[in-house]
Order: C-alpha cells, then structure tokens, then sequence
C-alpha cells in the first residue's frame, strides 16, 4: 500500500489542507475510514479528493469528501445534490468510471462534528496521477487519443444513461496500468450538465498534448490555457507543432462554446478519436518498415528483425493507379500509331497524317443599326475590369487555419506558386464545416464573379462576403458558389454583389487517394458591368 506517495502532493493543493482537520492519519464516516493520502482539491464545490482504508472491509477506496458548515443552508442544499447524482450512478458500470460504493450525508454515517456535508465513496484506481503525467512534458498524440477513448465511451454510455459524471476536473481522473483514463472521484457538481462532460473530454485532451488547462476551475498545479486576442483558445498545434490538425481541431471545437461547427456530443468526439487512432498507426507502420531492422528499436529496447514485406494496401493502391495509367497511355500511343497507318495508305502518298478538321472561327457580331456595340457571346463572362485585394488570409471560424503563410500564393498571379489545404482523412464537414480564404480590399467593390485556378476538381466552393475583416460564419453572405470541375473556373454570381471582404468558402474538398485536399493557385475578382 503507497501511503507515502502524496507526501508532496498533499502539499499541490495548498495550506488550506495541511491546516485543516484533514490529514493522514485521520478518522471519518463515523470511524470507517482512515485517510491514507490527499489527490486534490475541486474547489468549485470544496471537494476533497482522498485515498483511504476502509477499516471494515480492510481494502482501499476512493473518497470525495464535501466539506463544509452544516449550519449552511445553501452549502448543505448544494452538498445534498451532489450526494443524489453519485447515488444514481451508483448503478452505472464501465470500466471508465469507479464504481460508487456508498454516498454518506449528515445523520447517515457521518456526524456534524466532523465538519463534512458529505462522502461519496468509490472503489481505489490504482495506476497514476493525469496531473503528474503531464508535469514533465505532454503526452504523444497517438497516446493521447487513445487514453481519451475509454473516458468518451463512458460518456457516451453515461448519456445514453441520463447521467451526468462530472469529470471536468483533472484531479479526478487517474490513469490505470493498461493506459486508459478513468474518473477516479465520482461526485458531478450541482449544476453540472452533460455538455460539460463532453467539453471535459476536450479539456482532457487539450491537457494531453500541451501540459495546460483549458477548462475553468482547474488546479494551481497545472497552467491554465492561452487565449488569442480575439478570447479564442491557442490552438494545440500552436503550442505544439507535432499536434496533427485532426486532434487540435477536435480539443478547440469541443472546448468552446456555440460557434459554427462546433462538437457538442461524445459520439462526434469518439468518431474523431478512431480516426485518429488509426493515423497513427499507419504512420508508426510506415517508419518501421522504412527503417534498416538492425537500426529499429521499440521503446522497451526490442530490436526490430522482422524481414518480410508489410502489406500496404495504400502502396498496393497507388501502384495499381500506376500501372492503370501506363496501361492507358500504351493504348493511346498504338491507337494513334493505327490512325496514322491508316490514313497513310487512305490517302495520297504526300499524306502526313490524319485529316484533322477545323473549326471554322465564331464570326464576330456586328453592331446594331443603333451603332450600338452587340452584346457578348452567352457564354462567354460578362463583366468589368478585374479589380485585385489588397490582402489575403486563411479564414477558419472554427479553429485554427491552413497553411496561413501560403495563402499570399493566390494573389501574386503565378500559376506554379499555390495553397494548398491540410490533408483530411474525413470529408468536410465530418471533421470542421469548411476552410476558406478571406480577400480584403481596400474598399467596397462590386463583383460579377470570381475565377479560380485550382487543381482539385470535386471541390465546392461558397463566394461569400462580409463587412468586417474576422467576421463570425453567422456574419457572412451567401452570393454565389459551384464547383470546381478544372484547371480554370469562373463562378459567375447570380445577381452582383458588394463587399469590402469577400471569402472564397471550400465547403467539399477534392480527393487525392484516401486523403482530402484542395489547391487553389490563383484568384481573380471581376467587377460587374
């Protein structure tokens, strides 16, 4: 039994503990319990978190005892809803959550002199503290997406419940043996709801990859999270550049509130932590068969010997697409080689190759009798002179951007210099609603359509336009979208349209194999007639 392990911890959660009655070695629940060693404090709710010895059953248990003046109606009213939520999950079992053993109040197991309002008692989880686990350095994001799986599918399976647990506060949590997170101190808070367990997911995760909280009421142990100027939370990748898009996205969408695209349920959270999950290990797949096997070494010193070729299907993808290709272009080469044959015994003998048939040219209208010039082919674009931005910018309302230093790329008029999107492995707007790329001009303009240079066709796209240069989603107009069937595009606006900042909105990507991806090279504004 570790009684000394939290010798130094008791001493995180400040003089108010070491000072009060609580203390190793002390007797509550009416002499039941002897507390081993303090976890923490939530004190959002005066919760104090504790390891204890059950003197009757002799085993360990979890405690989270409310403390407070039982003279305190509030308190006490408080304290009484607290005790109601962990008996209902009392009930509930899953490997995530302790199980609750007992719930003591004032006259049942616990006597004013002990100057608790309450005790929810939990089975003990052995393995280690979240706080101390991130105290060095943050977690892989590998690890850190599947140490959050197990907690989401406890939600999940809470939710479905009607129960509220309570786990945004990461002294509650402890990880066990096997790597997975678990709520070690049941007791959710009064007011708790279930988007604050989901938001808590996000929270833990944000945790995970940058050391730092970003969820209120944390401990003093642990830094609180970043906020941009606008009160936006700092992105992990910001933080942390191995962060991969996928998981610094999933913490900011589920972390706050309201916004566009945001990600209110555990079932959306689990989706993305699969997939996830699955990245990563293709990609540690891929670096040790890319490794010389003598060279290879896993994180417990195993030396990688393995010789036989791993079955990539990705690999086996691309070099059928390979092949399909040569295949393609060996066919067209003999067809026309035949065309040639052909036409050379067809014809005469001064014969070069098959006739090709030219298209007469499109006879110019004349002007009206009026003198007035005839109007422009119907399809052909009408409009004025283009008129070009001042600045350009990624615009991602809900989170953080792609590739923001690439972005200038599409207005220098080079169609070799380009932006190119993240690479997603779900569709938008599985995994965020869209990315765009905010063009601001020096003032108002009137447009009649936008022309785009991309090389992603299948991607769609939303001409939208704003009065403000960091417009809310909510904020922008709809004026005209399509889709980007090649090289050169031109979405023509349906009626014309007047902004000072006009954002070229991807709401679908293009695909390139089983990723999703869109490259746009160039833009160009036209202005209307």
């Amino acid at each position: 039994m570790d009684t000394s392990r939290k010798e130094g911890g008791a001493g995180k959660v400040g003089a108010r503990a070491r000072s009060g009655p609580l203390a190793p070695g002390a007797v509550v629940g009416d002499g039941r319990y002897r507390l081993l060693a303090q976890f923490g404090i939530d004190e959002r709710a005066d919760a104090h978190l504790w390891r204890a010895r059950d003197g009757q059953l002799r085993r360990d248990v979890a405690l989270t005892l409310l403390v407070g003046d039982p003279a305190d109606a509030d308190a006490a009213r408080l304290a009484r809803r607290t005790l109601e939520r962990a008996a209902h999950a009392a009930k509930f079992s899953h490997d995530g959550v302790a199980r609750v053993l007992d719930v003591l109040n004032l006259g049942n197991g616990i006597t004013s002199s002990e100057g608790l309002l309450g005790i929810v008692v939990a089975e003990w989880t052995k393995g280690s503290d979240l706080v101390d686990l991130v105290a060095d350095k943050p977690v892989e994001p590998g690890a850190a997406a599947r140490m959050v799986g197990a907690l989401a599918q406890a939600v999940e399976q809470a939710h479905q419940s009607g129960l509220v647990l309570g786990l945004d506060h990461p002294q509650r949590l402890r990880l066990t043996p096997d790597g997975a997170l678990r709520l070690a101190f049941p007791g959710p808070l009064p007011d708790a709801t279930l988007r604050d367990d989901v938001k808590a997911i996000g929270g833990v995760l944000y945790l995970l990859l940058t050391g730092r909280w970003a969820l209120p009421g944390g401990p003093p142990a642990i830094p609180t999270a970043p906020h941009a100027p606008n009160g936006r939370i700092v992105p992990p990748r910001s933080l942390q550049p191995r962060v991969p898009q996928t998981l610094s996205s999933l913490a900011v969408r589920t972390i706050e509130d309201g916004g566009h695209g945001g990600i209110r349920t555990s079932s959306a959270i689990l989706a993305v932590l699969d997939q996830a999950a699955e990245e990563e290990e293709r990609t540690q797949l891929i670096q040790q068969v890319g490794t010389a096997p003598e060279e290879e070494a896993d994180a417990d010193g195993a030396i990688w010997t393995t010789k036989k070729p791993v079955r990539d299907s990705a690999r086996r993808r691309k070099l059928a697409l390979g092949v399909t290709v040569l295949v393609v272009t060996a066919v067209g080469i003999l067809a026309w080689l035949g065309m040639l044959a052909i036409s050379f015994f067809q014809e005469s003998p001064d014969s070069g190759g098959p006739t090709v048939n030219v298209a007469e040219p499109t006879p110019t209208a004349a002007p009206d009798p009026g003198g007035n010039p005839a109007p422009p082919p119907a399809d052909q674009p009408s409009g004025g002179p283009p008129v070009k931005p001042q600045t350009v910018n990624v615009y991602n309302p809900s989170g953080e951007g792609d590739a923001p230093a690439r972005a200038k790329n599409v207005l220098d008029g080079k169609r070799e210099t380009f932006w190119r999107t993240d690479e997603y492995r779900q569709q938008f707007p599985d995994l965020k609603p869209g990315v765009g790329l905010l063009n601001s001009f020096e003032q108002s303009v009137r447009l009649s359509a936008v022309k785009i240079a991309a090389d992603s066709p299948g991607t769609t796209v939303e001409i939208r336009t704003a009065d403000k240069k960091n417009p809310k989603f909510s904020e922008t107009r709809l004026v005209g979208s399509g889709e980007l069937t090649g090289p050169d595009n031109e979405i023509k606006l349906s009626e014309p349209a007047e902004g000072r900042y006009v954002i070229v909105w991807i709401t679908k990507l293009g695909t390139d194999g089983d990723k999703h991806v869109t490259q746009i090279n160039d833009l160009e504004f036209i202005a209307a007639a």
